[in-house]
C-alpha cells in the first residue's frame, strides 16, 4: 500500500528558510537630495573600507563592494613564508576545520546602481566610509548648455 505523505506547516517555513538562505541580500540605502548634490547611504557593516569601488557615468552611480569571510584564511604567494608552529600547537585541532554551528552572515559580492534624474558631476565625488556607512556625496552637474541651430532653407 502506497501512503501519502500530507504537507506539514512546518514544511512551509523549511521551505522559506531555504529560499531567504538563497536570496541575495543588497545593503539598505538611503538617497538624498539637496539643490546642489544627491547624498546616497548604504549599510555596509562588516566590508573592509578597501573592497569598496565606486564609479559613475553621467547619471549612473555604481557601487561594489565585497564582505570576505574572515574564517577563510587567503591563500600564500610563493614567496610568502608559511608558519608550520601552528600544525603543533595545541589550538591547531580547534581551529583547523572549525566553522560556526550556524552562520547567518553574507560573504561574497554584490553591486548596485543609482541612476539620478540630472548629470552628475564625476570630477568632484566624495565618498566616507565610517562605522559601517558608505556616504557618497554626488554633485549635480553645474553646466546648462544651450545650442543654436542655424535653420538653412
Amino acid at each position: 500500500m502506497l501512503t501519502r505523505r500530507t504537507a506539514s506547516p512546518f514544511d512551509l517555513f523549511e521551505r522559506l528558510e531555504q529560499q531567504m538562505h538563497s536570496a541575495e541580500r543588497v545593503p539598505a540605502a538611503e538617497v538624498h537630495e539637496t539643490d546642489n548634490a544627491y547624498e546616497v547611504v548604504l549599510e555596509l557593516p562588516g566590508v573592509d573600507k578597501d573592497a569598496i569601488d565606486v564609479k559613475a557615468t553621467d547619471r549612473t552611480l555604481l557601487i561594489s563592494a565585497e564582505r570576505r569571510n574572515p574564517q577563510q584564511s587567503p591563500v600564500p604567494q610563493a614567496n610568502e613564508p608559511t608558519v608550520s608552529d601552528e600544525a603543533t600547537s595545541p589550538e591547531a585541532p580547534a581551529k583547523a576545520g572549525r566553522g560556526p554551528l550556524l552562520s547567518e552572515f553574507r560573504y561574497g559580492t554584490w553591486s548596485r546602481s543609482f541612476r539620478f534624474p540630472s548629470g552628475i558631476d564625476r570630477e568632484n565625488l566624495n565618498a566616507h566610509y565610517q562605522s559601517g556607512l558608505l556616504t557618497v556625496r554626488v554633485p549635480k552637474a553645474q553646466t546648462m548648455t544651450t545650442v543654436s541651430v542655424k535653420v538653412e532653407g
